[in-house]
This record gives C-alpha cells, sequence and structure tokens, in this order.
C-alpha cells in the first residue's frame, strides 16, 4: 500500500508514518497545493488519512484504489441510525433542517443537535430552548447553509469513550480517548468496549469495509457513539 497521510491535524498527534515504514510501506505527505498544481501521478493501491474534507475530495476527483474510505453519504445519520437501533445512544432521535429546528425547537430545557452530514459542519452540542439561533451552531463562520439537515436528541451523559477501527466487521484496533483535550489512552481486546463494538460490528451493516466506531459509556450502559469514515478519523492510541 502506498499511503498518502496529511500531518498536523490531528489533536492526538496521531501519525501513520513510521508504522506504515515498518510495515514495508510507501509514505508520501500531503500537500494541499496539489489541488490546484496538480496531484502526483502514484500508481497501486493508494490510501489517503487526514482530514475528512479532503478524503471526502479524493473519493469523488481522484483514481486512486481504493483512494479513501470516506463515503459520505453511508455515513449520514438519517441512513444507519434506523439501523443502529438496538446500540444507538441517540434513542427518541429525529432529523429535521436547522432553520426549521430554529423555528420550532423542541419542547425541552435543552436538547442534542448535530448535522447528519459525517463532514460535520459544526460540532454536536447541546442547546437550551432560550438560545437556539444559527449562531448558537457557528453558522456563517463554519457554514452558511441554514437549511442544512440536522439531528435532535435528548440529552444523555456520557461518562468516557472509545474509538475502533473496523475491517470487514472485525475490530483491529481500539484505543480509549478523552474528548476534552483529545488525549489518548490505552484499551484491550479483552475490555467490554472493545468486545461491545465488535457485536456491533458483526451484527450490524457497516457503511464500508473499513470503518470506525465510537463506544461510549453512558449511565450503567455502553452505547454506540456513532460512525466515522477511516480515511479522515483520528486514530488517538489505536495500534
Amino acid at each position: 500500500m502506498h499511503w498518502v497521510l496529511e500531518k498536523g491535524i490531528f489533536g492526538s498527534g496521531c501519525d501513520l508514518s513510521d508504522a506504515a515504514r515498518a510495515a514495508g510501506h510507501a509514505v508520501t505527505y500531503w500537500d494541499d497545493a496539489w489541488w490546484a498544481t496538480g496531484v502526483p501521478n502514484i500508481t497501486g493501491p493508494t490510501l489517503f488519512h487526514g482530514s475528512l474534507g479532503n478524503a471526502a475530495r479524493i473519493v469523488h476527483e481522484l483514481k486512486w484504489a481504493p483512494g479513501a474510505y470516506c463515503n459520505t453519504d453511508a455515513f449520514h445519520c438519517t441512513v444507519w441510525y434506523p439501523r443502529a437501533s438496538r446500540w444507538l445512544l441517540n434513542v427518541g432521535w429525529s432529523s429535521t433542517s436547522l432553520n426549521a429546528l430554529v423555528a420550532s425547537p423542541p419542547d425541552a430545557d435543552a436538547f442534542f443537535v448535530r448535522p447528519d452530514s459525517p463532514l460535520k459542519p459544526f460540532s454536536g452540542r447541546i442547546l437550551r430552548r432560550d438560545n437556539v439561533t444559527l449562531a448558537a451552531v457557528d453558522h456563517g463562520f463554519y457554514f452558511e447553509d441554514a437549511s442544512l439537515p440536522v439531528i435532535v436528541a435528548p440529552v444523555r451523559p456520557i461518562e468516557a469513550e472509545w474509538r475502533y477501527v473496523v475491517v470487514d466487521r472485525k475490530v483491529v484496533a481500539g484505543s480509549a480517548y478523552a474528548a476534552e483535550g483529545r488525549r489518548a489512552l490505552p484499551d484491550a481486546p479483552t475490555a467490554k468496549p472493545w468486545l461491545f463494538a465488535q457485536d456491533v460490528a458483526t451484527n450490524m451493516e457497516m457503511p464500508e469495509l473499513v470503518n470506525i466506531i465510537d463506544v461510549c459509556a453512558s449511565g450503567s450502559e455502553l452505547r454506540l457513539l456513532e460512525l466515522n469514515p477511516f480515511s479522515g478519523a483520528d486514530l488517538y492510541a489505536c495500534d
């Protein structure tokens, strides 16, 4: 495999270059200037890992194979949430548009909202009913589309989080992490969260051959937090 890696974009410091070279693979570092000057002619099996935006664009614009595991259509929440109901954290979810949400917020003191898109034009967050505005989700700063599809769900507590790499429905690597500060923490294949992720991977149709499963602890339960494209995901301490 020829790995094309985008450096310096993950807060955890994730860098696959040493591991790729140790496994006998070639490594080239991505340069955003290539979109204007021309992407190098790389032949043979090629795989990108870096920012979500570049991963999604590579899928559509370059002929690399596999190029990037970032089939954005398959990772929209409204596509995979229905088949994830037995594991999903966001029970009682609904989909709407951002402007419709602002015009008519849920009848609750607070609620969780996130983009339907895996490209995450804004980060998921809790909104209070008295502050449901476009500005409250960074409209005009990261994105301009006020009709953006969003997911709305009841607020659920999250005490811990884990990230797993899944290849052909098998969990091959995992890491606990602290979202605040993006700190990576150790994990083990015998741990309950790892086994939970494997249960999801085995029994639920995955969006791609290679993808990410995020697991969280909520109260006394382990729950499925989200699925993410591999090529645009921080891998924290995944080996």
